[in-house]
């Protein structure tokens, strides 16, 4: 039994029902049935346009006599040009990318009489499965269409500018053909100078660095036709622009914070220690400072830092926080460092100044007060007691002598504080108070103190003198007061056994302090004092001094004692 075929009329004639066994209904004009209409119809073909469509062509009975899915290639087109079957040209008017259409055409809207070969008979009423997958016209230009604006858009891509973008690239249709996400890298070129299909040479112009974007284009602006998928094929490219340079880009500063006021600017030559966090143009991180809990520290305008940080660096203050913007020719170039910097890629570092010095800088010392009264001035060998507060040049906390509730005291000359504050505290009065700033040669230099100085640090002492003890004559760490006795070793021999012994020895120097007739170098250690004073004089080493080997300092030149 043949198989029973429903007709529609077109234009208002009613449906028939016919027998199985009777022939099909006769059609007037195309009967078109849309089995499938997308959500959104962005265009819709006109007569003129150039269409890429598949295709099953059918009997009214359901047998296939055509089928551009077997052939595996699309049937591309002019509409309304006599290129096709006249039903077929006017099916295809007012059809979607992506509709579905079902399509009836009678004999005379098709092949005729006359039919086609021994493929299509005579009189034959001709059924068409129509899939529509593109759509574009001669006349067509690219078309942009932003879906994201990023809130601050500072500087738009201009002919001759270097880009680093992803894209999702797909027909029409959305068929997928390349991504640069799948390779996990970016898509690098210049614009406008014919690197790029002039389609995407046009719809990149005018982005900014964080905007999305579709590109639609025309195969006249795309590939034409060469190619094998995309051949006379529309293109959309999903585009994120993620950087942007010009190879004659230079430097980029924006002062985000000055400290006021600026006594001193960085200059080529001096050493800096600073805060970081670097990124892509994009937003993308990729290193800090802060991170590793640690400043970083150079020189600077010596070619020690990438050439764009070396130029940022410069004309900074302490304190100052700046964004730093280097183009790739000043920074890592177009290999990048890796997987953390890609090639070519704009670099943006926030700074923060903490401190800088020059290896040629000595201590600059500020008196905020001397009393009216100062004329004992501390000088070398002096023993001083004096308060401080110490920080660094950002006013992070070292240490205070406030908090333990006692004075640090030193010998001025011995080498028991770093010789900045030597120098500091060098002809200061009782009462008087100095700021000092000791460059990090003249303090704990590069090494630093572990977890209380950093590494090469500028050192800020706010001090005030409190106490201050007359030292001895330099090489002296004892003197008399008064005329040595002439007879002093026998006084020194308590038990008259013609020797003395280190506790005669120790004895007779103590006394001779207590009773103001002698004096031992303040700050040190008395006994450890006299007992260098014994050794010496004990020139045998024998644990006792004999008349013969004592000698006062006048009757030699070897020996600081007595």
């Amino acid at each position: 039994m043949k198989q029973c075929v429903h007709g529609m009329i077109y234009l208002a004639v009613l449906v028939a029902f016919a027998a199985c066994d009777a022939p099909p209904v006769p059609l007037d004009d195309i009967v078109i049935e849309k089995t499938f209409v997308p959500e959104q119809c962005v265009r819709a073909v006109k007569v003129g346009d150039y269409v890429r469509y598949h295709y099953n062509g059918m009997f009214p009975d359901g047998k296939k006599f055509d089928s551009s899915y077997d052939r595996s290639s699309t049937y591309n087109v002019y509409v309304g040009k006599k290129q096709l079957i006249e039903g077929m040209d006017r099916a295809l008017v007012g059809m979607c990318v992506n509709e579905r259409r079902l399509v009836k055409i009678p004999p005379q809207l098709a092949y005729g009489k006359e039919g086609y070969g021994d493929v299509i008979p005579s009189d034959a009423i001709l059924h068409f499965d129509v899939l529509l997958l593109d759509v574009w016209n001669p006349d067509d230009v690219v078309q942009m269409k932003t879906y994201y604006t990023p809130e601050n858009c500072s500087r738009k891509v201009e002919v001759s500018d270097y880009v680093r973008y992803h894209y999702n690239g797909t027909l029409l249709d959305g068929t997928l053909f390349d991504s640069s996400h799948t390779r996990m890298r970016t898509y690098d070129t210049y614009v406008g100078i014919g690197w790029l299909i002039a389609g995407m040479d046009q719809g990149l112009l005018g982005m900014c660095v964080g905007e999305k974007r579709i590109i639609t284009m025309p195969p006249s602006l795309g590939y034409g036709s060469n190619g094998d998928v995309i051949s006379l094929a529309s293109l959309v490219f999903d585009v994120v622009l993620l950087d942007l340079h010009n190879p004659k880009d230079g430097v980029s500063i924006i002062n985000q914070d000055i400290p006021q006021p600026c006594h001193r600017k960085s200059v080529a030559g001096d050493f800096i220690r600073y805060h970081y966090n670097g990124s892509l143009l994009d937003g993308t991180f990729f290193d800090s400072s802060y991170s590793r809990n640690r400043t970083y520290d150079t020189y600077v305008g010596k070619g020690y830092v990438i050439g764009g940080m070396d130029e940022g660096l410069i004309g900074v203050c302490i304190g100052e926080k700046r964004r730093i913007i280097i183009p790739p020719h000043l920074g890592y170039g177009e290999e990048g460092t890796g997987t953390k910097i890609p090639g070519s890629a704009v670099l943006v570092f926030d700074i923060h100044i903490i401190d800088f010095h020059n290896p040629s800088d000595t201590v600059v010392i500020t008196t905020n007060y001397k009393p009216e009264v100062c004329e004992t001035l501390a000088k070398k060998g002096d023993f001083v007691k004096y308060h401080y507060n110490a920080s660094l040049m950002d006013g992070s906390f070292i240490d205070s002598t406030y908090n333990y509730g006692k004075t640090y005291n030193i010998v001025l000359g011995a080498n028991q504080v770093v010789p900045g504050m030597e120098e500091g505290l060098k002809e200061m009065c009782v009462g008087e108070r100095r700021h000092l700033v000791i460059p990090p040669h003249l303090g704990y230099g590069e090494r630093g103190v572990d977890g209380e100085v950093p590494a090469s640090a500028v050192l800020i002492f706010d001090i005030e003198m409190i106490e201050m003890e007359a030292g001895l004559p330099d090489g002296y760490m004892f003197i008399w007061n008064e005329d040595v006795s002439a007879d002093l070793f026998t006084e020194m021999d308590a038990d008259k056994d013609l020797q003395v012994l280190a506790s005669e020895f120790s004895d007779y120097i103590l006394r001779q302090v207590n009773e103001g007739k002698g004096r031992l170098a303040p700050g040190f250690d008395a006994y450890r004092i006299i007992e260098n004073m014994f050794s010496n004089q004990d020139r045998n080493g024998d644990g006792k001094i004999t008349e013969d080997e004592f000698k006062l300092k006048a009757d030699e030149t070897t020996h600081d004692e007595l």
